[in-house]
């Protein structure tokens, strides 16, 4: 069955955010006078990362909103009883250091353009709509996308299948007409294939790469390898590192 649409996961699958979140956090640490709390850089950052985990799991659950899984991440890394004005402007301090590194990977304008003319897309994000929505201009790729859809405004995160399906009832298509594409091998990867969608999991060898692959998503390296396994009519495209 032919593919029409993709639908697309933001963070870590079309921007880096991995790289920004660790420099962002390293210039803000410094600027903070934070460095002294911790053994080393790299510690203070993997603490923050886990914490952040923790905390979007919470509102993933349902069990916080997308602004008090920010402010418990502060009151969390700092360790401290912090008002909601505190946290948050302990939070909008580390956005400015977070913003100014912010990229796409080089992959994706040439898949971009490449599809561009043969498939629809749209982007699916656990996040919220005001963070993704000013991320993809700031990023250049906004109307690249019919729609930008989120889990804060959707009420459902992936890797529930309605989440998915709602990205597919705004296109107006069945779920095995579209592909979906992210970085989460669970949240993502097996999200979609259990609801129907093409799911195609984008390993760039980061936090997921040591796991075992989930049945269901197909694995890709690069974006160069998405045209080819979309049957799309480009010459862009890679045959799959995975075998």
């Amino acid at each position: 069955m032919s593919i029409h649409a993709v639908v697309w996961d933001v963070d870590d699958t079309l921007f880096d955010y991995t790289t920004a979140d660790r420099l962002g956090m390293r210039a803000h640490l410094t600027a903070e006078g934070l460095l002294d709390r911790y053994d080393s850089v790299e510690r203070a950052i993997d603490q923050w990362r886990e914490i952040t985990h923790l905390q979007w799991a919470r509102f993933s659950a349902g069990e916080a909103t997308f602004e008090d899984q920010r402010r418990e991440r502060v009151r969390v890394f700092l360790d401290r009883d912090l008002t909601d004005a505190e946290a948050d402007a302990w939070f909008q301090r580390y956005i400015t250091h977070y913003e100014a590194v912010w990229a796409l990977f080089p992959d994706v304008l040439p898949v971009l353009d490449a599809l561009s003319a043969s498939h629809r897309h749209a982007v699916l994000s656990n996040s919220s709509l005001h963070v993704q929505d000013r991320k993809l201009r700031a990023l250049g790729v906004h109307d690249r996308f019919e729609t930008i859809l989120c889990a804060a405004e959707l009420g459902i995160s992936k890797p529930e299948a309605g989440a998915f399906l709602a990205a597919c009832e705004f296109l107006g298509l069945p779920p095995h007409q579209v592909a979906y594409v992210g970085d989460h091998p669970e949240i993502d990867g097996r999200g979609a294939a259990d609801a129907g969608l093409l799911s195609v999991w984008i390993d760039r060898g980061g936090l997921y790469a040591t796991i075992e692959p989930p049945v269901g998503p197909h694995r890709i390296a690069s974006l160069a390898e998405l045209p080819s396994l979309l049957g799309s009519d480009t010459r862009f495209g890679a045959p799959s590192t995975f075998g």
